[in-house]
């Protein structure tokens, strides 16, 4: 199986752009039906206990921790972004780091939106959480918070099975390598595998 070349770096930015634009213009879709349709702070039964809805404007963070810091997750979110992008633009040449990094970055900028533009004004907006499922955990949580949860869950699993930013894989072998140079206080170049 021939594997893959890695993206050019404005390909991988693209890439990440639309997507990122895509969650964010749902996320803020999704809060303004939200705001219009749903009575504040009351339950509103989707699918029984499984999905209900539940409007609440969050000025903290999970769980509405950090009430009286708000401007902290502002500049948190904000960092988090210019990561992101940094990574865009210099490292990434992976295609699936490439989608994880731009549904993770569209879901940052849906919660930073609605800390630079809500009320009760910048960079103190509070954010707008609508969705609530009981029977998995507590949380009343928004579409931006799905994409943040689980592309994190993702960057988690594609750094476990060793791929890396520009699309190569660190195998067994190259670990081993690795800490066998680390010991001998060499440093070994390390074999690369095809990208993907």
């Amino acid at each position: 199986m021939r594997s893959r070349s890695p993206l050019r770096p404005a390909a991988a930015g693209i890439v990440i752009a639309i997507l990122a634009v895509l969650v964010l213009a749902a996320d803020q879709l999704a809060k303004t039906v939200a705001i219009d349709t749903l009575p504040p702070e009351r339950v509103v039964p989707v699918l029984g206990d499984a999905l209900q809805f539940y409007l609440v404007r969050n000025p903290g963070a999970a769980f509405s921790l950090g009430e009286g810091v708000t401007w902290v997750f502002t500049i948190a979110l904000a960092v988090v972004a210019g990561v992101i992008v940094f990574l865009a633009v210099r490292r990434v040449r992976s295609r699936l780091w490439a989608v994880v990094l731009g549904l993770l970055l569209g879901g940052v900028l849906g919660n930073l939106t609605d800390r630079l533009v809500r009320d009760p004004g910048f960079p103190v907006g509070h954010v707008v959480d609508f969705i609530s499922t009981p029977w998995m955990m507590p949380a009343i949580y928004n579409v931006a918070d799905i994409f943040i949860v689980s592309m994190m869950i993702s960057v988690a699993i594609l750094v476990l099975v060793g791929l890396r930013l520009d699309g190569t894989r660190e195998t067994r072998a190259s670990r081993a390598e690795a800490a066998t140079a680390d010991t001998d206080g060499e440093v070994e170049p390390s074999p690369e595998q095809g990208t993907r």
